[in-house]
């Protein structure tokens, strides 16, 4: 006896199956629901760790730092709140006027230093012998102890014997006392400052020479250009985020020094013709006690920084060079 099977029963067996599809596939959705969740929790917790970084050592410490640069505090016993007092006290203050023009001199040697490297790179980036020898040379004062040196440099710049005065008694000049000269002594420190970054500015700029597209020069030179008009129309513009990058950092370092001046000219040198912002801003605080002091005058030299920094991006944005 055959049976045969009506629509309705047809279509009772098809809802069944597709219902029992549907309860097969429940557990993977929910499993997966449950794999999301758990990958959002260890996200969280990954992002978290930079998070709370930030908060316990940068934003916290500057908010702390506003706060005492208000107060009276030597660092130990308790903040007594004097409002505006320490900014009105620096305005008149004229060894951190000193130390801030000392600060700006500084920064002189910085385009000295981006010239130098910049011609440095364009000879290195020449087929010549012993070529990474000398790419090595330039290179080693960048990754050797500040300490060391400004020792070095210290021993040279001696006035009786040091290597710097030796040298030009050959050429028959009489060099002066370097560091004991009120007059010399900011000269000394830039010349210092220029020699020992001049590798790291050169490695930068010959990376970005090699990456200009070779086809540019080529089509530039079968125009007729000279080499001074390929330099200066597609060399030189390609190379400007580096520029860029260099100006910005070297401002932020050479508004920080320190150790140079510690060790080359203690005490800020003759009549504090050395002695950095940063310098100062230490021996208020850690010499003579005066914290809060100490503390709003590092607020100033934070928020200059900042300005020079911004007006440096502005700049960089609108002088911007877009190879068509």
């Amino acid at each position: 006896m055959t049976s045969t099977a009506t629509p309705a029963t047809t279509g009772l067996a098809t809802a069944a199956r597709m219902k029992g599809a549907r309860r097969k596939k429940a557990p993977l959705g929910e499993g997966s629901s449950r794999l999301h969740r758990s990958e959002q929790k260890w996200a969280l917790a990954f992002v978290a760790l930079p998070v709370l970084g930030y908060l316990l050592f940068i934003l916290y410490p500057v908010l702390f730092a506003l706060y005492a640069s208000f107060t009276r505090w030597n660092g130990l016993g308790a903040m007594e709140f004097i409002g505006l007092q320490n900014y009105v006290t620096l305005l008149g203050d004229e060894r951190f006027h000193q130390s801030m023009w000392n600060t700006i001199f500084y920064l002189l040697g910085i385009p000295i230093g981006l010239a130098l490297a910049l011609a440095l790179a364009l000879a290195m980036n020449r087929r010549l012998v012993g070529l990474t020898v000398f790419r090595t040379i330039y290179y080693v004062p960048v990754i050797c102890s500040i300490a060391a040196i400004a020792i070095l440099w210290q021993w040279a710049y001696n006035g009786d014997f040091g290597l710097v005065n030796q040298f030009l008694a050959m050429i028959g000049i009489d060099g002066p006392n370097w560091l004991s000269d009120a007059t010399w002594s900011k000269p000394a420190i830039v010349v210092m400052m220029v020699w020992k970054g001049l590798g790291y500015s050169m490695l930068l700029y010959l990376a970005a020479i090699q990456a200009v597209p070779r086809s540019l020069l080529e089509a530039a030179e079968l125009d007729g250009a000279g080499a001074w008009q390929r330099f200066r129309a597609i060399t030189l513009p390609m190379v400007r985020p580096v520029t860029f990058f260099l100006v910005v950092t070297q401002i932020i370092a050479s508004a920080q020094i320190f150790a140079e001046i510690q060790i080359m000219t203690p005490g800020g040198g003759p009549e504090y013709s050395t002695a950095s912002a940063v310098f100062h801003i230490w021996r208020q605080a850690f010499q003579y006690q005066q914290m809060g002091y100490a503390t709003s005058m590092a607020i100033v030299l934070g928020i200059l920084i900042f300005i020079i920094t911004l007006i440096q991006f502005r700049l960089n944005k609108r002088n911007s060079f877009v190879l068509d």
